[in-house]
């Protein structure tokens, strides 16, 4: 289902295309992805929602095949994705989008950001971006093995595989939403 509700844009209040879109991913569960650019000021706005009551989720993804590149990957705005081995923690904030992606397109997403980071950072960061960017394409050989970990509050983020172990995800300290 396809639904386009129009409305005023939060920052410009210019009138804008709010998209709500169903899509059933097999095995998972429908999801709600719900989407709007301005094109006046360039605000962008992106979630993802599971269409049935969830609790608190943590999945937990050994990643050690080029094959475990493809496992679909369901983020929402509270979804929070860490990978220990690389360092990396993504945590949600103001601005924080969901997606529907792949293992590879998280990994692609992280080297984006190290990118846009370490071009005007000094010698050590360029070193550490470079070292970062490294791992990240062994991974992505099959040649590092790593855990990608995605936990979420509010259970609307999902690891679509067999081998992605599910448990309750229960905070030891403030949740995505401050809380």
């Amino acid at each position: 289902m396809r639904t386009i509700v129009p409305g005023p844009c939060p920052y410009c209040n210019t009138e804008i295309e709010y998209l709500y879109q169903t899509e059933n991913i097999p095995y998972f569960s429908d999801i709600l992805i719900i989407s709007a650019i301005c094109p006046s000021c360039g605000y962008r706005y992106v979630d993802t929602q599971l269409l049935k009551n969830t609790e608190p989720v943590r999945y937990e993804l050994p990643v050690t095949t080029r094959e475990d590149l493809d496992v679909r990957v369901v983020r929402s705005m509270t979804g929070v994705i860490e990978i220990p081995e690389l360092g990396v923690r993504i945590d949600p904030g103001p601005a924080c989008e969901g997606f529907v992606t792949n293992v590879e397109g998280v990994l692609d997403r992280i080297a984006q950001a190290v990118r846009a980071a370490v071009r005007d950072g000094d010698e050590t960061e360029k070193e550490n971006g470079r070292l970062l960017f490294e791992k990240i394409e062994s991974v992505k050989a099959g040649g590092l093995p790593v855990t990608l970990i995605l936990q979420d509050p509010m259970g609307n983020s999902a690891l679509v595989s067999d081998k992605a172990e599910k448990t309750v995800y229960v905070a030891d300290e403030p949740d995505a939403c401050g809380e």
